[in-house]
């Protein structure tokens, strides 16, 4: 999915104008792409004269991070090292439940594709 980098982002327009599906705005002069909208066309990137639009893979060490980040805040909430160590393993679960359901998404959506 592409995203906007809001440091680049000038506010042009011209994502804006070349959207196919209107998914894209400005707000406060940045553009702002609605996912909800948006049909992962691409176009968004190609048109960007700033090279402001970005795709998923240009965000996954910023997204890891986070979520590091997260956990490990979660788990300065407990004493405890069992209650830690319990909170640690639902972080993980909930990671792990996360990729399955992405695994099996793929899956499905190349059975789609050999239809």
């Amino acid at each position: 999915m592409p995203w906007v980098d809001k440091n680049e982002c000038v506010g042009c327009s011209v994502c804006v104008e070349e959207c196919q599906v209107d998914a894209i705005s400005l707000v406060d002069e940045i553009a702002e792409i609605n996912m909800d909208e948006c049909i992962r066309c691409g176009s968004c990137h190609e048109v960007c004269p700033q090279k402001a639009v970005k795709h998923d893979s240009e965000r996954i060490p910023r997204e890891i991070q986070a979520n590091v980040e997260k956990v490990n805040g979660y788990m300065k909430h407990f004493d405890d090292e069992t209650e830690k160590e319990a909170c640690f393993k639902r972080s993980m679960n909930f990671f792990k439940f996360q990729k399955t359901v992405a695994e099996k998404t793929l899956q499905q959506l190349e059975t789609l594709k050999r239809e």
